[in-house]
């Protein structure tokens, strides 16, 4: 099992998309800094989930999503919701 997920910061008011196989985990370390471009938006909140069969597929529509650049698709898959 593999996850796409959406973050949502208000300190910057940016979405960061992502992919991985622990949320929780992945979560946590976006909340200490471990990644340069989330350490800014700290506290990150989880707004979004999709699940997948494994990290290949997830890292697909990752990519997918992020070539988009689009905050108003991304908006749009939060409010179909899957969280």
């Amino acid at each position: 099992m593999a996850w796409v997920y959406f973050l949502y910061s208000k300190k910057i008011d940016k979405y960061y998309v992502g992919a991985c196989t622990d949320l929780d985990r992945r979560l946590y370390e976006h909340n200490l800094g471990h990644s340069k471009f989330t350490s800014t938006g700290i506290p990150w909140e989880l707004v979004f989930k999709e699940e997948w069969e494994d990290l290949a597929l997830a890292k697909q529509r990752e990519m997918k999503i992020k070539k988009m650049k689009s905050r108003t698709y991304i908006q749009d898959l939060i409010q179909k919701g899957h969280l």
